[in-house]
């Protein structure tokens, strides 16, 4: 039984085996600059936006507390905010959608 694969390298084929970890990987997906996500896992401490609000690059949207930390985050857009995916002293987990933008 063959079970190689050919796997496109920098326009060169290689035949290899590949790994159940390597097949069931999760695909690479650009950041979505309208979708603000938690960079670390911790508690929402204060939210200062809510839905259907403009907000202007660099103004605050809330407060996330990691390790004793509490780290503003800003947005990075000028919009309206689409949907607020959080509450206040909600813990959260890392890459959890917390904010998106229309």
């Amino acid at each position: 039984m063959n079970d190689r694969k050919k796997l496109n390298i920098d326009y060169t084929v290689y035949e290899t085996f590949l790994t159940k970890k390597f097949v069931n990987r999760k695909m690479y997906a650009p950041a979505d600059p309208k979708k603000i996500t938690a960079f670390i896992p911790g508690s929402i401490r204060e939210i200062y936006v809510r839905k259907g609000q403009k907000v202007k690059e660099g103004d605050p949207l809330f407060i996330l507390e990691a390790m004793k930390m509490r780290n503003s985050v800003y947005s990075p857009l000028n919009g309206k905010i689409k949907e607020v995916h959080m509450v206040s002293e909600q813990k959260v987990a890392k890459n959890q959608l917390l904010i998106e933008f229309e």
